[in-house]
């Protein structure tokens, strides 16, 4: 993982130099790019959630990076971006038991009532690679303006947990193995200045495919809708 991280940051940094290169060619006022730091704070949604399973409370995204902007035409509205950030995920849920037997990890649906659950989520903590298309109505001068930006990010699991709390039974695990090590999916940023509308949907299953549920496999992919803020 080291080597793909020191793989992307040489991109990054080659890619940023060829268009410094680039930029003499144009007249001063066209030499800025929207190079920006963002955050985004989003409500995470589990999409083909296994038959009986209830999501339940409020599960939190948060995302944090910066994106270098390539321009691709002289007036500068038109980009590609590339980037590298942070992102922490929560998902909340009623009734699936996430347990570490003997034998390694099992998921079971339990009747809440059974358990008086008073905690029951997973957590995912990752670094992101985004990848954009950028189109936008700026330049130079105005920083207030629309933007439409579409993409594709990938991300690298560094850490998970998964915490269960009731009356009857506590099971916490921290790093488990049944996680998928990478995510990846398509992205959606629009909006006017400031705040942009956010939207991210997962493209492959937060857990390893190879896991049961019930004798089926466990097929849950996040969607992920927000708020996304774009720093200068």
């Amino acid at each position: 993982m080291k080597n793909v991280v020191f793989l992307i940051l040489i991109l990054i940094s080659y890619i940023g130099n060829s268009q410094s290169d680039k930029l003499d060619n144009f007249d001063t006022d066209y030499q800025y790019r929207e190079d920006q730091f963002y955050a985004s704070v989003t409500y995470n949604i589990i999409n083909h959630k296994p038959s009986g399973v209830s999501q339940s409370g409020f599960s939190s995204g948060f995302n944090i990076g910066f994106i270098r902007d390539m321009p691709i035409n002289k007036n500068r509205n038109i980009a590609f971006g590339i980037g590298l950030g942070l992102s922490s995920n929560s998902y909340n849920q009623k009734n699936l038991l996430i347990e570490e037997v003997a034998n390694g990890v099992t998921f079971t649906i339990i009747d809440e009532d059974d358990y008086d659950v008073s905690k029951n989520k997973f957590t995912t903590y990752l670094i992101e690679v985004p990848f954009e298309f950028r189109w936008r109505t700026s330049n130079a001068e105005d920083y207030n303006f629309w933007r439409i930006y579409t993409g594709f990010k990938v991300g690298y699991l560094l850490y998970n947990s998964v915490k269960f709390e009731s009356e009857t039974l506590n099971s916490n695990l921290y790093n488990s193995g049944s996680f998928e090590k990478l995510q990846y999916g398509l992205t959606l940023s629009a909006g006017y200045s400031t705040w942009n509308f956010y939207l991210y949907y997962g493209l492959n299953p937060i857990f390893d495919s190879s896991l049961k549920l019930e004798e089926s496999g466990i097929e849950m992919k996040p969607i992920n809708i927000g708020l996304m803020f774009y720093i200068l």
